[in-house]
């Protein structure tokens, strides 16, 4: 069983080597986020699936850690993206 959790992330990684390329040719930077999304994602997957493999709980820890910076992540970039209300862009 082993062997198939390490043959399922080195599937998911390659998942991530694939949404490299859509933050390099994103047409806009929400195509960005989203594929940050999925690093993220993916990321905590794999972590998952190593902590299984490996039978190491405190991988799980480190996989809880990343899911929370993601959303911060996402946070972040919403709040940066949208215009403040009250601003029009027309000048100082």
């Amino acid at each position: 069983m082993q062997i198939f959790y390490l043959a399922l992330a080195c599937f998911l990684l390659l998942n991530i080597l694939a949404g490299l390329w859509r933050v390099m040719q994103g047409p806009t930077p929400a195509d960005r986020m989203v594929s940050a999304q999925l690093f993220g994602t993916t990321g905590v997957a794999i972590l998952l699936v190593l902590a299984q493999a490996l039978e190491a709980p405190y991988i799980r820890n480190a996989a809880l850690l990343f899911a929370l910076l993601m959303i911060m992540a996402v946070l972040s970039f919403v709040r940066k993206s949208t215009p403040k209300q009250g601003q029009t862009g027309d000048g100082p």
